[in-house]
């Protein structure tokens, strides 16, 4: 377990950049924490090392955004995500088995599909702009 404290969105960005360079294709970002938290500018740092030409966004109402790059960088949010109806609705399991990178919103409405070896990501707000980020790796027995 990894815990760090940013205290602007740019560290925010910055620490996502440093998740990023240690990823490659078929890696999984789990996020969990409410609104407002940092998530999306946690994946605008990972898009600066994955997907340098990405304008990324959050995908609230598209589910799922498409960064490109080598390995490609998917950006989901689970936010309306209710059933597994929902989440195989959203082709979440077919960009499982691509060798690519998923930024995963609102993980808590998909844990049990998380699959082992994902980071979770969790964000806590300490004030207006500070956050603790804890990271963790998902086990392969461990149920959420």
């Amino acid at each position: 377990m990894a815990v760090y404290q940013t205290h602007s969105e740019e560290e925010t960005i910055a620490l996502g950049q440093e998740v990023a360079k240690g990823l490659s294709g078929g890696g999984v970002v789990a996020m969990f924490g409410g609104l407002g938290m940092g998530k999306t500018a946690f994946v605008r740092g990972m898009a600066r090392i994955l997907a340098p030409e990405a304008a990324v966004t959050s995908p609230t109402f598209a589910l799922v955004n498409e960064y490109g790059g080598d390995p490609p960088l998917y950006h989901f949010d689970m936010y309306r995500v209710g059933s597994w109806e929902d989440l195989y609705a959203t082709g979440f399991f077919d960009y499982l088995e691509q060798r690519s990178v998923l930024a995963i919103e609102w993980s808590e409405n998909i844990e049990n599909a998380i699959p082992p070896g994902s980071l979770l990501v969790t964000f806590e707000r300490l004030g207006e702009t500070a956050r603790r980020i804890t990271i963790t790796q998902k086990t392969e027995d461990e149920v959420l």
